[in-house]
């Protein structure tokens, strides 16, 4: 019980101390926290249209932090998040496009299943490197970030373009868009992907702890020798967590190209939903729950951020500096408490 009021309370403390801190930033910065604050609040739980957009920026950042959880739970880190979401977005946009005549039923999830196969693909690379060659899996994900970028923008151009440097828009037969959830949100771009979003939380879940798939892949992520020696095969277990991380971020890509845009566009940076996923997953522990409330408050601060800026004249680039200063906060409780968990295990740091 008392560890459970431990992992519950570092989240908590380290939002209030990172929106403390931002708070005395603006306040020796020249503005109004308390101004600021009211607005980015106030906007977020009862403004409609914020809402809406709050929870259509929560689907993407609660599928990218799923990826990162689940590698992180048996044992890789997944840096390639940004990547495999480009690539499950490109996919499941041409899916969209190019297949003809399905009715919606099943050209939507058609589609969703092609971004979770090219994020899928796109994380069996390290994955095969770090089981055959050890090779890092921090380093090649990273890399195949960038690779990802530029294949994207090049298949695009070469094949997809459309005016406006972006490709055609997606058929309305693949489309997770919802006049209904438009129309009582005033006009957001919330759409159907939470669905998707929530479930797949219930599969992470679900896999991990219900199924013998799951307990595999987290003993090998604790000990792979003892794993090994247990007679689980230890490569195929990285690989395939790299693969099913990578369908999430596929996913996650998807829900940007059926839901939020319809279409991709030629980019000319990284999206850094990959990378804020990163944050979520931490600042969710890594729990499928976490993960849902850690990407609410993300949502809600980024929208909120243009009515602070609206009503107060704070620049949005001071909530990304409270963000870090959350995950420094969350960074900073871990580290106390694996040097609490030393102490009583030897006496001694």
């Amino acid at each position: 019980m008392q560890k459970l009021l431990f992992k519950l309370s570092v989240p908590v403390i380290a939002v209030a101390l990172g929106l403390l801190v931002g708070g005395i930033i603006m306040l020796t910065s020249g503005y109004e926290p308390i101004k600021a604050y009211t607005a980015l609040f106030s906007v977020i739980f009862t403004d409609s249209y914020f809402i809406g957009e709050t929870v259509r920026q929560m689907t993407p950042l609660i599928l990218s932090g799923l990826a990162v959880a689940f590698a992180f739970r048996t044992g890789l880190f997944n840096i390639g998040v940004e990547g495999q979401l480009l690539v499950g977005w490109l996919a499941s946009v041409y899916v969209g496009i190019a297949v003809e005549g399905l009715p919606a039923f099943i050209h939507i999830p058609l589609a969703i299943l092609a971004g979770a196969l090219a994020g899928a693909l796109w994380g069996l690379v390290p994955g095969y490197l770090k089981a055959k060659f050890m090779v890092h899996e921090v380093i090649t994900t990273i890399m195949m970030n960038y690779v990802a970028l530029h294949v994207t923008n090049s298949i695009i151009r070469s094949y997809l373009l459309a005016p406006g440097e972006r490709t055609e828009e997606i058929q309305s037969s693949a489309s997770l868009s919802s006049m209904f959830l438009q129309e009582i949100t005033d006009f957001s771009r919330l759409h159907y992907g939470i669905v998707v979003a929530i479930l797949g939380a219930i599969v992470m879940w679900y896999l991990l702890w219900k199924t013998t798939t799951g307990y595999e892949l987290r003993a090998v992520g604790f000990n792979q020798h003892a794993s090994n020696y247990a007679g689980i095969n230890v490569s195929k277990n990285i690989i395939l967590s790299m693969c099913i991380s990578g369908a999430f971020a596929g996913v996650a890509g998807a829900m940007e190209g059926l839901g939020t845009y319809q279409y991709m566009t030629i980019n000319a940076a990284f999206t850094g939903v990959g990378f804020d996923g990163i944050a979520v997953a931490l600042l969710g522990a890594n729990s499928a729950i976490g993960i849902i409330l850690a990407a609410g408050l993300f949502g809600g601060l980024k929208i909120g951020a243009l009515n602070m800026q609206a009503v107060a004249q704070v620049p949005p680039e001071l909530i990304t500096i409270v963000i870090a200063l959350i995950i420094f906060f969350v960074a900073s409780s871990y580290l106390v408490h694996w040097l609490r968990n030393r102490i009583n295990r030897r006496g001694k740091i």
